[in-house]
């Protein structure tokens, strides 16, 4: 293009622009915000569209103390800033963060088009304010006070027409604007999703921004769906140990209908909720931090709230932290509430030893939890082994909060409840467009959302064996590669992984990697299953008042058989039958005959087919000895109950009589191969011949 053509083209910029403008032609359309931006560059500012543009740059000085001014931003962008360029995925395009007089102050770009940008200004220290600027994506997000894409054309100055700019304003928890997320692309296929990506982005920074300069406030997480907490549209609010709300998502400030976050501050939360923190705070940790039901005060509208500690107090190993007395009764309120707040483990004076709180006085688990904690704090992976239900997401939460990552996020993911098709997808994330059916703005994996926090992988015996081998790698390299895509991303991240299955055994059947069950087993620890706790009595009085309600009682005989009963299911069945309990006694006290299924004895799937093999197996083995094989005597340190010793020797007896072939033996009992090796291995039968 010649030096004429350029300025032709220039002309005719600044010509359209003036005719829209001098002719009065905007109105309430969607150029409406446009066209009022140009109205100000020409009548505010007394800038020139035909005129070209000297790109203004903050001194080196100037940048670093504007940089320091906006730390806090800064720190919480950097990760979501290179998250959403790499799923943007394209080498021509820039996102950039700007403080409020629109110097860039952040940005992730390749170093082709950095370079190339960088002659427009747009560089770190770049000045994008409209009135230095013109009508552009920044300037004009900061002008408008909100969202805005400005294309090619709508730009004010004609050497930035080659350029579209989409940008969105992240606010404080005030609701006042901070700064200005942006994305500048070269590409003539920018499309109005990327607003959609710029928002959700903006969200996650302003959620960030709240859990850092709050932390020793305790996050309360709401939404009216319980499928929407923990996400990014769920409601936030930070709350001081007083009850007081000290700041606001503006999630949550849509869902409790105000307008801004003044509306709320330092009101209680149960001039919010119709329950307060306390009281929220002793049901989350009672349903392992699931959502509970909460009403708006004064209003029908349901809720459902999870509320946990202070990240700070977390962060520094539930340090002893000195408060008056009415927060002291506070805080052992909440302890004694809940079996899940195993994490508060308090520090005792000097040669003392370290106890539990009142919930969590089981030795073992007192001494697993100091033992898991010292260990991942020296990057060592962790693995429990434990019964379905006996909590081992819940200790994992504790170790996450006790360890030096407590911080970051602590990401959950069931391999077992994970279609086979999707678990890759899931934990490694994929581009847009990887696969049918893919989210058409991709996906970060759970992987790559633990980063700087805790991973932790509940039942990973059920791990595809392909996928495995990359989990492996993974592991080792500390990088991945999400779906789609070629490029691999840096991970640092806590491992905490867990079964119920006995996973060496899996690895002489060649269903579980050796070298990943080593890798995974750093330290390895056998959480006691319920029967086994000697905290029974208080986890059961948590259950009961999450369950039904604070009033809910029950007689000293249906204590004793909560006490006595073996409980397969542990905690999970625990919490299922005092539910439904409650219903039944209907505010009466719960009595034995509230409890039908714990007077009939039940037990599992394994014992009744046991018990239906068990004349059979008499009239085949009368008159054989009826002592167990010496190689699989109950090793002196394991109690079991006369349900399990029954078990175990019906079970021994037919493991002899097919020859140790486990699956004749589960096809005899009707049940599957992975029924009965997770019942072997809970009745300490080692199987030394594989099938």
């Amino acid at each position: 293009m010649t030096l004429h053509d350029s300025t032709r083209l220039a002309d005719r910029h600044a010509e359209r622009i003036l005719q829209l403008v001098r002719g009065g032609g905007y109105n309430d359309n969607a150029n409406d915000v446009l066209v009022r931006s140009w109205g100000r560059c020409l009548d505010e500012y007394q800038l020139d569209p035909s005129k070209p543009h000297e790109p203004a740059i903050v001194t080196a000085a100037e940048l670093e103390e504007r940089r320091a001014r906006r730390a806090d931003v800064i720190r919480c962008a950097r990760y979501e800033m290179t998250t959403l360029y790499q799923q943007l995925a394209d080498m021509d395009t820039a996102v950039v963060l700007t403080d409020t007089d629109g110097v860039i102050v952040h940005m992730v770009s390749s170093p082709e088009f950095a370079s190339d940008a960088a002659q427009l200004g747009l560089r770190c220290g770049g000045v994008w304010s409209e009135v230095r600027a013109g009508t552009n994506g920044m300037g004009t997000c900061l002008a408008a006070g909100a969202p805005v894409s400005v294309r090619r054309e709508d730009h004010f100055y004609n050497q930035f027409t080659q350029l579209t700019c989409s940008a969105v304003p992240i606010c404080d928890h005030l609701g006042k604007i901070t700064a200005v997320l942006d994305v500048t692309s070269r590409s003539s296929l920018m499309q109005q999703h990327v607003l959609v990506l710029l928002g959700m982005t903006a969200r996650m920074i302003e959620n960030r921004l709240i859990d850092l300069q709050f932390r020793d406030a305790h996050p309360l997480h709401f939404h009216s769906r319980p499928e929407f907490v923990y996400t990014l549209h769920e409601g936030k609010l930070a709350v001081s140990d007083e009850g007081r709300v000290l700041a606001a998502n503006r999630s949550a400030l849509f869902q409790l209908g105000v307008q801004s976050a003044d509306d709320i501050r330092m009101q209680r939360v149960e001039d919010i909720f119709q329950n307060s923190l306390e009281d929220i705070l002793a049901r989350s940790a009672s349903s392992s931090f699931h959502p509970v039901v909460t009403y708006r005060a004064g209003a029908a509208l349901r809720f459902f709230a999870v509320a946990r500690r202070p990240a700070a107090e977390n962060a520094n190993g539930d340090r002893a932290i000195e408060r008056s007395p009415a927060s002291q009764a506070r805080s052992v309120a909440v302890a004694t509430a809940s079996e899940a707040q195993i994490s508060r483990v308090t520090r005792a004076a000097p040669n003392q030893p370290v106890t539990a709180a009142s919930t969590f006085q089981d030795p073992q688990l007192v001494k697993h939890l100091e033992t898991a904690r010292r260990v991942i704090a020296r990057r060592t992976p962790v693995l429990l082994c434990a019964e379905t239900g006996a909590g081992k997401e819940v200790f994992a939460r504790a170790v996450h909060e006790g360890s030096p990552h407590s911080g970051g996020a602590f990401v959950a993911v069931n391999c077992a409840s994970l279609p086979e098709t999707l678990i890759e997808a899931e934990l490694f994330g994929y581009r847009a467009g990887a696969f049918t059916g893919a989210q058409r703005t991709g996906r970060r994996g759970k992987v790559l959302q633990a980063d700087g926090g805790t991973l932790f992988l509940d039942e990973i015996a059920d791990m595809p064996l392909a996928l495995q081998a990359r989990l492996l790698r993974v592991l080792d390299e500390r990088q991945v590669t999400p779906l789609g895509t070629e490029e691999t991303l840096p991970v640092d991240f806590q491992l905490i992984s867990a079964s119920h299955r006995h996973l060496p055994t899996l690895v002489r059947e060649g269903a579980f990697r050796e070298d990943l069950y080593y890798r995974l087993a750093g330290i390895e620890l056998q959480l006691p299953a319920l029967r086994e706790r000697t905290d029974r009595r208080e986890i059961i009085a948590d259950a009961l008042a999450a369950e039904g309600g604070p009033k809910a009682t029950l007689s000293a005989d249906a204590m004793a058989l909560l006490l006595d009963h073996p409980w397969p299911g542990n905690i999970r069945q625990l919490r299922h039958v005092l539910r439904s309990a409650a219903a039944l006694a209907d505010g009466r006290p719960i009595t034995r005959e509230h409890m039908p299924s714990l007077r009939a004895s039940t037990w599992s799937a394994l014992p009744a087919a046991v018990d239906r093999a068990m004349p059979r197996l008499a009239a085949d083995t009368a008159g054989a000895p009826v002592s167990e094989p010496a190689p699989n005597d109950v090793p002196a340190a394991v109690k079991l109950n006369p349900i399990q010793a029954n078990e175990r020797q019906v079970l021994l007896q037919m493991l002899e009589q097919h020859r140790w072939n486990v699956s004749n033996v589960a096809k005899a009992l009707d049940v599957s191969r992975n029924t009965l090796y997770r019942k072997l291995h809970k009745l300490h039968i080692e199987i030394s011949h594989p099938d």
